[in-house]
């Protein structure tokens, strides 16, 4: 069984004070995916940073998506439903102190769908985690992206070469569970 693991895609990451020009490109192929997602059964699971303030990457990246603020939030073009599920981080890995395996193991998922930000940080750092936990790693490059093309390339490479991503397009992965329904 997939599910799909939407990582960060928060206000401030998109719109606010960690933006990623880059981000906005994402919000229409992900919600094709979730989308598609939802219509296969598959379970779609939101992990987004809520800092605290003494939380130890602010010193790396300032302020940024503290719990309870604007800037935590899902993107509203990607609002969660209600069969969705949420998780809050508060370090790279969606796995980190989160309960996000044990909820994964209970719905009898083997395979993760990663989309989100950043490719070659918290994407990566969430696939090193399902990795070592044995999930086999999706991941649709049209569903991810990083600050810059050349971080992103090379995140991507990483978890293909590293991990055995499989890499694919959105629009391939809802192409496959459109088939299967």
């Amino acid at each position: 069984m997939e599910a799909v693991i939407v990582v960060d895609m928060l206000v401030d990451f998109v719109h606010g004070k960690l933006a990623a020009a880059r981000a906005a490109a994402l919000i229409d192929p992900l919600a094709r995916l979730l989308g598609a997602a939802r219509a296969a059964a598959k379970p779609v699971i939101y992990v987004g940073d809520a800092h605290l303030p003494h939380d130890f990457e602010l010193r790396l990246w300032g302020e940024h998506a503290m719990r309870g603020s604007d800037g935590a939030r899902v993107i509203p073009e990607l609002t969660p439903h209600k069969d969705d599920y949420l998780f809050e981080k508060r370090s790279y890995s969606a796995f980190f102190e989160t309960g996000l395996d044990s909820l994964l193991r209970s719905r009898s998922v083997d395979t993760l769908v990663l989309t989100g930000l950043h490719t070659h940080i918290c994407v990566r750092h969430t696939a090193a985690d399902a990795f070592f936990r044995g999930y086999r790693i999706v991941v649709p490059t049209d569903c991810v992206t990083a600050f810059a093309e050349a971080e992103h390339e090379s995140g991507l490479e990483y978890l293909h070469r590293i991990y055995g991503a499989e890499l694919t397009t959105g629009r391939d992965l809802a192409d496959r569970w459109s088939r299967r329904i």
